[in-house]
């Protein structure tokens, strides 16, 4: 049987490996595991039934002893877990994960749970993401900056007592506001 193609053009597409099938495809497909041509239909690993169909996929095999995911692309998953511990790489006092800082919060901080403070820059997890939720840093600067405010509030009734302030707060006369919003001049 000829390789593919056509009588005029002879180079052109691939007949699918498939026994049952023996299609002509101009866009063929050739399968990763197995290594063999096959058509649209035929191009899947279940469709053609490839014997080698896991031989290029990823997989991560995770540690027992150091918690670290090691990747098995096209070997035994033990051989790989043996190769990590021989590397030297495999470390048992990293497999503590890392908890929230707040008291008597036991939760674990992976990707999808852990917040970083805008205000002091902890990372904790999403129940006490709120400054008011966590002992974070940027409180007693708050208070400060609310004490400095009373005091600048006093500063500024002192100096508007001390240009005595006749005219200031009075009522104004002949407002057509209501009388239960009272209008009041300003200095």
């Amino acid at each position: 049987m000829a390789r593919g193609g056509t009588e005029a053009f002879p180079d052109l597409g691939r007949h699918c490996q498939n026994p049952d099938c023996n299609l002509l495809d101009f866009l063929p497909f050739t399968c990763d595991g197995c290594r063999k041509v096959f058509c649209l239909e035929h191009r899947s690993h279940k469709a053609h039934g490839c014997p080698e169909p896991d031989r290029l996929s990823r997989r991560v095999v995770v540690c027992d002893a150091c918690s670290t995911a090691i990747e098995t692309t096209g070997e035994d998953e033990r051989a790989a877990l043996a190769r990590h511990e021989g590397s030297g790489d495999c470390d048992p006092r990293k497999k503590k994960k890392p908890t929230c800082p707040v008291r008597r919060c036991r939760e674990v901080l992976t990707f999808s749970n852990t917040s970083a403070c805008k205000a002091c820059g902890v990372k904790v997890c999403l129940k006490h993401r709120f400054p008011a939720d966590h002992s974070c840093g940027e409180r007693p600067a708050a208070a400060a900056a609310s004490a400095a405010g009373g005091q600048w509030k006093e500063k500024f009734l002192a100096a508007l007592a001390s240009r005595g302030a006749k005219e200031c707060g009075k009522k104004e006369r002949g407002s057509s506001s209501p009388p239960s919003t009272p209008t009041i001049k300003a200095c």
